[in-house]
């Protein structure tokens, strides 16, 4: 029943049978595919958050590389969770399309969720896009912070120093438990 309605004519209803598919662990590359290729936005969206439930036939070879492609979305959401499959997913091929939306991307949700995928994946080649990152929006600046620790770089140590001088806190204290400079206590005024 809740794989016909992903061919109904109302988005809502074509999201909630979408939705159950996920749930019910029926959800396939196929369904992901046809609605982030096809679908309306708010099935897109849906499909990109659900595109992690997806097991079986094609989940580890087609499905990456359909959800790269949703990097491209005209919809910030989309592009946000795509982001975080291909994070989770740690799939390499994708690293040029994160750097592409970590470096140049309008909406700084979209910026942040690349860097995240960027470190969550650790290739050298993302690097260079979450160390520009450090001087984007704030919390933009503290997921790059933290990606910094999915990487093996000489760069990586003198970046999170110039982070534990940020003017935003959470920047400061996120490199400070990289670094391992838990010599103050927590509430301190100098924080």
């Amino acid at each position: 029943m809740a794989r016909g309605g992903l061919a109904d004519r109302d988005p809502g209803v074509q999201v909630a049978a979408l939705g159950a598919l996920a749930r019910l662990g029926e959800l396939t590359t196929d369904d992901v595919q046809r609605a982030l290729q096809f679908g309306h936005v708010l099935l897109r969206r849906r499909a990109a958050e659900a595109a992690l439930a997806v097991r079986g036939k094609g989940s580890r070879s087609v499905l990456p590389t359909v959800v790269t492609d949703a990097l491209d979305d005209s919809d910030a959401l989309v592009t946000v969770d795509a982001a975080w499959f291909l994070g989770e997913r740690r799939y390499r091929p994708a690293v040029p399309g994160l750097v592409r939306v970590a470096t140049g991307h309008d909406d700084p949700r979209c910026r942040e969720a690349a860097v995240a995928a960027l470190g969550a994946i650790g290739h050298p080649d993302g690097l260079p896009a979450v160390l520009a990152a450090l001087s984007d929006k704030p919390t933009v600046r503290r997921r790059a912070t933290v990606a910094l620790a999915g990487f093996d770089d000489p760069r990586v140590e003198p970046a999170l120093r110039q982070s534990a001088g940020d003017r935003d806190w959470q920047v400061r204290r996120a490199a400070e438990e990289l670094l391992g400079d838990e010599d103050e206590e927590p509430g301190s005024t100098t924080r």
